[in-house]
């Protein structure tokens, strides 16, 4: 019993690394922390892709993590902020209006709007996607194309 106990807490640990090298990898200018995600904030000048889950050793949340630092350019070109929010213990702001069940990615847009809720991970051509159909985003290339910016 005692052998399946700490390799149990050993995986967790394991895991735990293994979520905090991979928030590494992504690039440090486009994580926002948790207690600073005040969506006020961002209003009208960047997206959110907020990514919540119960714990840093849940593999939704490793992979989804692995797949927004596999293509960053991608999302930084579309405006995108990243908010990670991984602790229910904390109640964050986030955490209390959205009520996430588990793992929960959300697209929130430059208006504030919700437009997106996945409940398993998506890489960042699907996220890319989304934002792109977006009427506000659409707007942005047509006045990148006309040099009215």
């Amino acid at each position: 019993m005692l052998r399946v106990l700490s390799f149990g807490i050993a995986v967790f640990f394991a895991s735990f690394a293994q979520a905090e090298s991979l928030r590494a990898e992504l690039p440090e200018d486009m994580l926002v922390a948790t207690e600073e995600a005040d969506l006020s904030r961002f209003l009208w000048t960047n997206r959110l892709v907020i990514v919540f889950a119960e714990s840093d050793a849940d593999p939704r949340f490793i992979e989804q993590i692995e797949l927004l630092a596999e293509r960053p350019d991608d999302l930084a070109e579309r405006d995108v902020k990243i908010v990670l929010d991984s602790d229910p213990a904390l109640k964050s702001a986030l955490r209390t209006q959205y009520r996430p069940r588990g793992f929960m990615l959300m697209l929130v847009g430059k208006d504030g709007q919700v437009y997106l809720r996945k409940p398993l991970p998506w890489n960042v051509r699907e996220i890319s996607r989304s934002i792109d159909k977006l009427p506000l985003r659409q707007q942005e290339v047509r006045d990148r194309r006309l040099g009215t910016n």
